[in-house]
């Protein structure tokens, strides 16, 4: 028996909010991995896209930096007319781009309400839609990797708009697995738990909410972007190709208590 391969030579892969962190590392993975990659940020953060763009490169890939606005439907129209044009194709869509804006129930504004719906539910649906029908029109199907989040299934203090975005994702991770199978096209996300990066680590710097963390925790350890690689990489690659409308946990067993 031959063990199922998890590279992804010839492959173009689309990752969004790749300008650090968790986005950084997944476009750092594929590429490591034999993918070349368009690697997207908001308009006025696209020189953050320089290094990884650079260390694609050195890799022996091509790397592209793009700007892109969720949910602006020109924004996504135009990311994917520019990565068929330059790359001539797409086989993989990473959806990582996503927002949190930590607030009290009570105080929720609606302002605050719809920016984080409309990035990290509505803008990754329009997208995985617009990324989808290119994958039809090649005739060789693909890979969209959603990144929810382990919040998508428990809840925590604080997101409630955040919580409610990713519970969204997860069930419409399911939704499009099911309508996109006859193309060919595996749907399915990771849920990572609380990941240090340079946007979450003003949460870590408070002692009492890295406590709590660290409680629930079973591994005893928040995470770090290299945590959620291997989980992406495996779902974009040959090796999933069976695994459809699944959200695999990178929690540390947090959800198992």
């Amino acid at each position: 028996m031959t063990v199922p391969s998890m590279r992804l030579d010839g492959k173009v892969a689309i990752v969004t909010g790749a300008g650090s962190g968790i986005g950084q590392a997944i476009a750092t993975a594929a590429a490591e991995a034999g993918a070349d990659c368009v690697v997207t940020e908001l308009p006025d953060r696209i020189g953050r896209l320089d290094e990884v763009c650079a260390t694609i490169a050195e890799m022996g890939r091509r790397g592209i930096g793009l700007p892109l606005q969720l949910p602006d439907m020109d924004s996504m129209d135009s990311l994917v007319a520019k990565t068929i044009e330059r790359m001539g194709r797409v086989d993989i869509l990473v959806n990582n781009a996503g927002i949190n804006i930590p607030m009290d129930a009570l105080e929720f504004t609606e302002e605050a309400w719809d920016a984080v719906l409309d990035i990290n539910l509505k803008g990754l649906f329009f997208l995985s839609q617009r990324v989808a029908k290119e994958m039809v029109a090649q005739g060789e199907g693909g890979k969209i990797v959603n990144i929810a989040s382990q919040n998508g299934v428990v809840g925590y203090y604080k997101r409630a708009a955040y919580c409610s975005s990713k519970a969204g994702v997860v069930n419409l991770t399911r939704v499009l697995a099911i309508e996109w199978a006859k193309h060919k096209i595996n749907v399915n996300a990771v849920g990572p738990t609380f990941i240090l990066t340079p946007l979450t680590q003003s949460t870590f710097d408070d002692p009492v909410i890295r406590e709590d963390l660290l409680r629930r925790i079973p591994l005893g350890r928040v995470g770090r972007p290299e945590d959620v690689v291997g989980a992406v990489v495996f779902l974009a690659s040959p090796a999933a190709d069976l695994v459809t409308g699944h959200t695999l946990l990178v929690d540390g067993g947090w959800t198992a208590l």
